[in-house]
């Protein structure tokens, strides 16, 4: 796989190298793509019932942008990067076979089967490379991508697409046990981790929802309703980014800040925290913290906050509750921003702005030559014959 300007080179080597490497990977999949996901946020928060516009009409472009074109962009990526247009082409076949029966959002699995397409593509070609007979190149360029698509989409309904989809219930079935040993603060072990990995819709929607509204309708709120929901974590995550992080990436984050905690669109922060995998520690203890004060303080919502931002969380507190609400969502930012500023070392290990100093500034590179004044040169000779 190339890298990019969204992966910086990653050298060394052992786990934590191949971490990175990894995280990079799924990063590069996902940052030319985020104008995609905020295409798909913005909708989602002005047309969906709940939403600030509700459009039925509009609505129903929600669930198949999710469900098909955003997982058919990330496997086209992903196939790019492995093997040029060609990867790409059979990446977003092959992730089409993912998405055709599947009941949650195949993201995940298509940062899988993509590159993986364009991977065994990619070896196909260097076996006969060279071994064509002149004219029959681009039949055979085109037949062998169009199989190997074919067998990778059929493989995905039949292989990678259930498997992800297994995935996806053990990670809702583990947060359901921990719901039920009433050990609230500790899913955020889990669903931290599964956010990231783009399972945030599948988790709040498919588990925390319906909990959270069989609760509501027997207590008149749930706590259920922000485990996954809180935007707390991100703008934590977000601020640290802005002041701590890779200078390269600092202006991007007031932007990102908008989008996540006024916008409620969480897939923004994703890709910074796949950069760098360290900063899940920093995701899971907002979130825990985040959780602790809402069971300390007694808060709930009403109904599930969507999209999820702070807006949203506000419109649907119960009368009274604004309190634990907001002091949830200010915990779970602060402890964030804290612990993400230290795995970002504070800064230490960027550049200063002004690194390139005076002297600098006024050397002389080996491909430059330095003019000299002429007055100058005549003087210093006059000097030596003196």
């Amino acid at each position: 796989m190339t890298s990019s300007s969204y992966t910086p080179e990653v050298k060394g080597q052992g786990l934590r190298a191949t971490v990175q490497r990894l995280g990079g990977y799924l990063a590069a999949m996902v940052m030319p793509n985020i104008g995609a996901f905020i295409a798909w946020g913005l909708i989602t928060a002005l047309f969906i019932p709940t939403g600030w516009i509700p459009n039925k009409t509009l609505a129903e472009l929600v669930g198949p942008m999710i469900s098909i074109l955003l997982p058919v962009l990330i496997g086209y990526t992903g196939g790019r990067l492995v093997h040029g247009q060609r990867g790409a082409v059979v990446g977003a076949v092959a992730t089409m076979g993912l998405v055709v029966g599947a009941d949650v959002p195949m993201i995940l699995g298509a940062m899988i089967i993509g590159p993986l397409t364009a991977y065994v593509l990619k070896l196909f070609d260097g076996l006969i490379e060279n071994k064509i007979r002149p004219g029959f190149e681009m039949l055979v360029d085109n037949f062998s991508a169009g199989i190997i698509g074919a067998a990778m989409a059929i493989g995905g309904v039949y292989g990678i697409g259930p498997v992800v989809e297994w995935l996806t219930k053990q990670a809702g079935s583990g947060v359901d046990w921990l719901v039920g040993k009433d050990m609230l603060p500790l899913t955020s072990v889990l669903v931290e981790p599964a956010k990231v990995l783009f399972l945030n819709n599948a988790i709040n929607h498919g588990v925390f929802g319906p909990l959270g509204i069989a609760e509501a309708a027997d207590k008149g709120k749930s706590i259920l309703f922000m485990i996954e929901s809180n935007p707390g974590p991100g703008l934590g995550l977000l601020l640290a980014f802005m002041v701590f992080g890779p200078r390269a990436l600092r202006p991007s984050a007031p932007a990102a800040i908008i989008v996540q905690f006024l916008g409620g669109i969480h897939e923004i922060y994703f890709p910074y925290v796949l950069m760098k995998p360290k900063l899940i520690l920093a995701m899971i203890a907002g979130g825990a913290a985040g959780v602790g004060t809402f069971v300390i303080t007694g808060a709930g919502l009403v109904a599930t906050p969507s999209p999820g931002s702070i807006f949203a969380y506000l419109a649907v507190t119960p009368k009274g509750g604004h309190f634990g609400v907001i002091l949830g969502v200010v915990i779970a930012a602060a402890v964030t921003f804290a612990v993400a500023s230290a795995l970002l070392g504070f800064g230490r290990g960027e550049p200063a702005a002004d690194a390139v100093g005076p002297d600098e500034e006024t050397a002389v590179r080996p491909d430059e030559e330095r003019v000299v004044d002429p007055d100058e040169t005549l003087n210093k000779s006059a000097k030596q014959e003196v």
